[in-house]
């Protein structure tokens, strides 16, 4: 599959049983996403308030044609008393993952940020064991900040984080 054709798009009704999943299937969270039993219904009810798209957050689906790949999220992150800026995160099917679509996927996040909203930066946080999301990050054009210690807890531990980012003058917008 030619990643050059993932692409993201707005959550559709029909969509929401591929996002429960992450919720209800320790698998398909995987390792890092698995964080214990949560809420299924929350997806539909989302999803019926604002469509996973409002001022403070939003939700895309990233999809490969017509196939489902997963998930790529945004929220506000405050970095002062009048600024902010946009925290992401990615979520694969196990069967999407390895594949360079991630890498894509973020690409196009931070693009699509940087040309609708007046940010400045677009952060990412992943474990410090999560190499495989360090790699896709620096793909994607992120740069590796530092370690977050004690950042996140997960599986009865708290665990340190990296933190990533990438800043407006470094990706090129269309126009």
């Amino acid at each position: 599959m030619n990643v050059d054709q993932v692409a993201l798009r707005p959550i559709a009704e029909d969509d929401l049983e591929t996002l429960t999943r992450f919720s209800v299937e320790p698998e398909v969270a995987g390792l890092f996403g698995w964080l214990g039993w949560s809420d299924p219904g929350r997806w539909r009810r989302r999803w019926a308030e604002n469509g996973f798209l409002d001022a403070e957050s939003g939700l895309l689906l990233v999809v490969h044609g017509a196939e489902r790949l997963g998930f790529v999220s945004w929220r506000k992150s405050l970095t002062s008393r009048t600024s902010y800026c946009w925290n992401v995160g990615i979520a694969l099917l196990p069967e999407a993952r390895g594949r360079g679509f991630g890498t894509r996927a973020q690409r196009l996040l931070a693009e699509y940020l940087f040309a609708h909203t007046q940010v400045a930066r677009v952060e990412a946080v992943t474990e410090f064991t999560n190499v495989a999301e360090q790699r896709a990050l620096e793909k994607a054009g992120f740069t590796r900040e530092g370690v977050l210690r004690a950042y996140s807890f997960r599986n009865g531990r708290w665990r340190d984080a990296v933190l990533y980012s990438v800043v407006r003058d470094e990706v090129d917008l269309p126009g």
